[in-house]
């Protein structure tokens, strides 16, 4: 497993998922695909999107800071 960091080359809109499918290992492709089903049932899901994009530091970021 890799550090949590949005990336700065193959993301889509935030890196969200990109960030997401390289920590556990998957395809960005396949990330995308279950959050866009996952957006099909209730709850919060966008919400959490969002959240993560402005909690994630990007990876040039990442690598600056101490957390």
């Amino acid at each position: 497993m890799s550090r949590l960091a949005r990336p700065t080359s193959g993301r889509m809109i935030g890196g969200v998922c990109a960030a997401l499918a390289r920590r556990f290992g998957t395809s960005a492709t396949t990330m995308r695909v279950v959050f866009l089903l996952s957006c099909l049932l209730p709850g919060p899901q966008f919400l959490l999107y969002v959240a993560l994009w402005i909690l994630l530091p990007s990876q040039g970021k990442a690598a600056r800071t101490a957390w």
